[in-house]
């Protein structure tokens, strides 16, 4: 049986390398895929790596999400953004979006091996079984919810990009014009709006409706390519 303090540091311990690897993995594809594309700008400045100290925000990415799981059971934060250059990629347009789609599959890939690898971990001694195990769950369900939640059709999200690179331009520019406020956006339909339906009385939490079901689906198809039926 664990003292409050073993509890506190093993629910942590189980968070930290799930998360910062879906992170540190999702930076750097940005950074290989526009490198490999024609930029070379965050190869340069070193974000193709996966070392994590380049792609970490202190508070986007530590400080931030350890209040919040800690206090609401929710977490939300940010890497540092790779840099790119869009117009020195050989085709502009459609090189933004494979840029942007680098992320989240990277992410999923992280998923799938995650879940994969659950099936093979019970020759582990019992101490070790439970710490593995819990890791490579939370592996799946982080870089799972990372994914989706980026491909949200919004600017500065991956998903926006890609909307803006697809869509015809008379779509795509007013779609593009929202970049410099698509995080205020976010912030108010993460935090502002539940705020609200906690004084009136309703359930304004749009998170939960919006990724909830594919993020279920996606595990579940992840559990079925993997043998978890």
């Amino acid at each position: 049986m664990m003292t409050s303090i073993e509890q506190f540091l093993f629910d942590a311990s189980v968070w930290v390398v799930p998360v910062i690897m879906a992170i540190t993995f999702h930076e750097a594809a940005h950074g290989f895929a526009a490198w490999k594309l024609g930029d070379d700008t965050a190869k340069r400045l070193g974000r193709v790596t996966f070392n994590p100290l380049r792609h970490v925000d202190p508070i986007g990415t530590v400080i931030l999400p350890a209040v919040m799981y800690f206090t609401t059971s929710f977490m939300f934060g940010w890497a540092k953004p790779v840099p790119v250059n869009f117009n020195r990629l050989r085709n502009p347009r459609y090189g933004m979006v494979l840029v942007a789609l680098a992320g989240p599959v990277i992410n999923i890939v992280l998923a799938f091996f995650a879940a994969w690898t659950l099936r093979w971990i019970d020759f582990l001694p019992e101490t070790a079984l439970l710490w593995v195990q819990q890791s490579l769950v939370i592996a799946v369900q982080i870089n799972v919810i990372l994914a989706v939640f980026n491909m949200i059709p919004l600017p500065p999200l991956d998903g926006g990009r890609v909307a803006v690179g697809l869509l015809p331009r008379q779509l795509a520019m007013p779609l593009a014009r929202l970049e410099n406020y698509g995080l205020f956006i976010l912030m108010g339909v993460l935090f502002i709006l539940p705020l609200i339906g906690q004084q009136i009385g309703m359930n304004l939490s749009v998170l939960p409706w919006l990724l909830g079901p594919p993020v279920e689906y996606v595990i579940r198809l992840l559990g079925f390519a993997t043998g978890h039926g």
